[in-house]
């Protein structure tokens, strides 16, 4: 590519850029701003915020309260965030930062989507290492008895969670426990509030011994959990504290995950 050429590509309009600092005050805000505020946080002055606003208002992307002289997001700015959240697909959205940090991560990274059966993992990053793990795509992860499941009951509406809870029962696609115990209702109620409290699930040794994982929840723009982020590896090698690096790291890209759907609410990262 000759020099022109690369620098006809590279070619671009500053006033836009510098426009939508004003922009993008707003929607980091989230609520209705005045002049100076709205200038201020844009790093510009109310002088010369002012000519931009009054674009962005001419084509919808600002509006004015009249009564107030606040201003903020304007009908045609909520047009365009309807479509973009319309045509997101999830699993598209996270599968380059998923497959980005595996390598990063060294063990095996799956993600998980809500079907049929219930919780099943539709892309795995197999570990650095060897490990055998019951864990391919496909599998349907217990709700009872699996980090990933935990993930999914303790952030799926009450009556969704025990639909699928009570299907998989004698369900022969679900990963579940060696183990015949099954948790109480309020034993279960418990650990789902203290997983929503830390943001995260662990599984020690279950349902396969030997084996330790966590899990975190992605959400949409609405706030409903659309995918686990899920990692887990041998309990030799594998850190499944509560401040494990391993965790960060999966709180972390569950949130951009989450930011890129358009959910602006807490995430896993904002926990402790």
């Amino acid at each position: 590519m000759t020099e022109p050429a690369q620098e006809e590509k590279r070619r671009r309009i500053q006033s836009i850029e510098t426009g939508f600092g004003l922009l993008k005050a707003l929607v980091d805000t989230g609520k209705p701003m005045m002049l100076r505020d709205l200038a201020t946080q844009a790093g510009m002055s109310s002088a010369k915020a002012h000519p931009y606003l009054v674009s962005f208002t001419n084509v919808g992307l600002v509006q004015q309260d009249s009564a107030t002289g606040l201003y903020e997001l304007g009908p045609f700015a909520l047009q365009m965030g309807l479509v973009s959240l319309q045509s997101q697909n999830p699993l598209k959205v996270a599968l380059p930062l998923v497959q980005a940090l595996a390598p990063r991560i060294g063990h095996t990274l799956g993600l998980a989507v809500l079907g049929s059966h219930g919780p099943t993992m539709v892309h795995i990053s197999e570990a650095s290492y060897p490990v055998h793990v019951n864990m391919r795509c496909g599998t349907v992860m217990s709700m009872l008895h699996t980090a990933t499941g935990h993930v999914f009951a303790a952030w799926l509406p009450a009556e969704v969670a025990r639909h699928y809870i009570e299907r998989e029962a004698g369900d022969s696609a679900v990963v579940t426990s060696i183990s015949p115990l099954r948790p109480s209702p309020q034993e279960l109620a418990a650990l789902l509030a203290h997983i929503r409290q830390q943001g995260a699930a662990q599984a020690l040794g279950n349902p396969l011994p030997g084996i330790d994982a966590l899990s975190v929840p992605v959400f949409d723009h609405a706030g409903q959990i659309v995918l686990a982020l899920t990692s887990l590896g041998p309990s030799t090698l594998f850190d499944a504290s509560l401040n494990s690096p391993i965790l960060a790291q999966l709180r972390q890209c569950a949130a951009t995950i989450s930011r890129q759907l358009g959910w602006r609410g807490a995430t896993s990262a904002d926990k402790p």
